[in-house]
């Protein structure tokens, strides 16, 4: 109950308890005995954090001699934030294990070939090159271009795309086809009719073994695939509901978008 209180006083989120710190961190007080006093706040913000980052610069150091042994893969991961800043993540893979070594905002960058085969050079460099034998980067055709640029600069390095990538594109693809298309849009009528509706989701939650239904994602087109499988294993909850006497009841189950959605759940 100690330990709980802490946690809830402090709101530190229940799924801390997951680290792979926590439990050494009990054994070492446990062993400690009665007494014991825990760092104060200067002690976490000053000399236990720059103890705490030269930890890490050992291990990142101990990963760079593996690197000179048997090679690295340089890996290069581009996404938004929710600021909407564009960011460019670059990491090492070898393996003993990743690390991340830098992330660049490159919301005021031309991410043309010249300007990212520049960047990418940083990195080479940091690495060094006798030590990089394998790029990753996705295959949207600025990246490829600046592949080429290095794959000809730097003849011991090969690249390839990234296979989540190309997966996902694949699904694009695959959800511009007609009939797949027309069933994502029905699939997104049907958990938005849901979803906006406080009393639908109060009655599907007391199904037995309900779980909630995945959403469409708008960037990532391997969900569609995966909302329609949810979609498919929650059929039957969802037809109990717009035949039963409860749904027929409410207001606006008469509504012209409701009886749309009914038509939807109802069509095998």
């Amino acid at each position: 109950m100690a330990v709980a209180r802490w946690m809830y006083d402090a709101c530190i989120p229940t799924n801390a308890v997951n680290s792979s710190y926590y439990q050494p961190m009990l054994n070492a007080v446990a062993s400690y005995g009665t007494g014991y006093e825990g760092p104060n706040y200067h002690a976490l913000r000053v000399p236990l954090l720059r103890e705490a980052k030269r930890e890490v610069q050992l291990i990142v150091d101990s990963y760079c001699l593996y690197w000179a042994d048997i090679g690295c893969t340089i890996m290069v991961d581009g996404w938004t934030n929710t600021g909407h800043k564009t960011l460019i993540n670059f990491l090492v893979y070898c393996l003993k294990g990743i690390v991340f070594i830098r992330s660049v905002d490159a919301s005021d960058l031309v991410k043309d070939d010249n300007n990212l085969s520049n960047l990418f050079d940083e990195i080479v460099n940091w690495v060094g090159l006798a030590n990089i034998v394998h790029l990753v980067t996705n295959n949207v055709a600025n990246y490829v271009a600046t592949e080429s640029i290095l794959c000809g600069k730097y003849r011991n390095i090969s690249w390839s795309s990234c296979a989540a990538h190309c997966l996902n594109l694949i699904f694009k693809e695959i959800g511009k086809m007609d009939h797949v298309a027309k069933l994502a849009k029905h699939a997104s009528k049907i958990t938005l009719f849901i979803y906006n509706h406080e009393a639908l989701q109060a009655w599907l939650r007391t199904r037995k073994n309900w779980t909630e239904i995945v959403c469409l994602g708008p960037t990532r087109f391997a969900t569609t695939f995966i909302a329609l499988e949810s979609l498919k294993e929650h059929k039957h909850d969802l037809q109990a509901l717009v035949t039963s006497k409860f749904y027929i009841e409410l207001r606006y189950a008469k509504d012209k978008k409701a009886r749309a959605v009914v038509k939807i759940i109802l069509d095998n």
